[in-house]
């Protein structure tokens, strides 16, 4: 029986992905060490790190004067990286769309005026506020581009003053963007890129050449992009996976053909539970995420049942998150069109079964 894993993260990566890693686990590039021994400043490991950036620069279009960097500590680290590097008048506003944007916002009032102009919590955060009051000579602006357990993306994005800032942790290299459009791109790597372990940062490197004083060494993005993310034993093991990965979604044909599967999926999953007497999504139509559907029966036993039987069949981690309940698919870059063609047969099946 096939496994295909919907977690939100840590999510599947692809096969031809593990098979290469499988392989380095014992010599990597003829070192005869493995590729989880192998020390940062080892001339092989300075070579993926630099390959990982060619790859992301080429991959996103990413600006000659943009830093791009691998750093740890997860997105969550950045919620207090962004307002530490970027503060210089002392004010910031945030759009809350979920709970990751939330906590950003909780920990940017840490450090200076934020504030909430617009959130979509009044609807459960079921929609993207449009039309936004941003305030004048604020340092930043900050959103979610993608709400993992809500399941909203921004269907386009905000035209703000002052530079704006991205939490990209679960929809970076899913779709095109145009990079220059922000001042700061985050993303934990943990959902289209790698294992959890690296995040990576894209800045513009103007807006960090001056962080707060209060900023700690190790969360100056200047820092690190003056050290070539190599200022510290960075999270090895995690950034030559991204690397692999980064290799496979340009063999595929890069962003530009990765969006259009993963349009079609999602288009596949929504159509099958908007047609559904049993099955239910509650995001507007307009803001529905293509990486995170969430679904249910709206009976919380049911959606028990439904999780238990998928997992017998191999689809696992289907259990919705526990602030939303019911279902969840998160169909990132390495969900083949196969896995939700699975998961939507299972859903025809279980309809016949319980439907009234």
């Amino acid at each position: 029986m096939k496994t295909y894993n919907f977690s939100a993260g840590p999510s599947m990566l692809p096969k031809e992905v593990l098979e290469e890693v499988q392989r380095d686990l014992f010599d990597f590039e003829g070192t005869g060490m493995s590729v989880t021994e192998i020390s940062h400043r080892n001339k092989a490991f300075e070579a993926v790190m630099r390959e990982g950036e060619a790859l992301l620069r080429e991959l996103l279009s990413i600006p000659d004067d943009y830093a791009v960097l691998f750093v740890q500590g997860g997105a969550s680290t950045q919620f207090a990286a962004v307002p530490l590097n970027l503060m210089h008048r002392g004010r910031a506003d945030y759009v809350v769309t979920g709970n990751f944007a939330k906590k950003a916002f909780e920990e940017g009032k840490r450090y200076l005026d934020a504030q909430c102009v617009a959130s979509s919590a009044d609807r459960t955060y079921t929609y993207i506020p449009e039309n936004i009051p941003f305030r004048d000579g604020t340092d930043y602006v900050h959103i979610c581009a993608n709400n993992t357990i809500f399941g909203t993306r921004y269907p386009s994005f905000p035209e703000t003053e002052a530079p704006l800032v991205a939490d990209m942790s679960s929809d970076l290299l899913s779709r095109k963007i145009d990079v220059s459009r922000f001042g700061v791109i985050y993303a934990g790597a943990q959902k289209n890129l790698a294992p959890a372990g690296v995040t990576v940062v894209i800045a513009r490197r103007d807006l960090i050449a001056r962080p707060h004083d209060l900023c700690p060494t190790m969360l100056r993005w200047k820092v690190q992009d003056e050290n070539g993310s190599l200022y510290n034993t960075p999270p090895c093991f995690s950034v030559y996976v991204a690397t692999l990965v980064l290799r496979w979604l340009k063999r595929l044909g890069g962003v530009g053909e990765m969006e259009k599967r993963n349009e079609r999926k999602a288009k596949m999953l929504y159509e099958r539970i908007d047609r559904s007497p049993l099955f239910f999504n509650g995001v507007e139509k307009a803001y529905r995420s293509i990486m995170n559907v969430p679904f249910t029966t709206r009976d919380a036993a049911l959606d028990e049942l439904f999780v238990k039987g998928a997992a017998e069949r191999g689809l696992v981690s289907l259990k919705g998150h526990r602030l939303v309940g019911g279902m969840r698919a998160s169909i990132y870059n390495a969900m083949p069109e196969e896995g939700v063609r699975a998961l939507i047969g299972y859903m025809d099946e279980f309809e016949k079964e319980h439907s009234v």
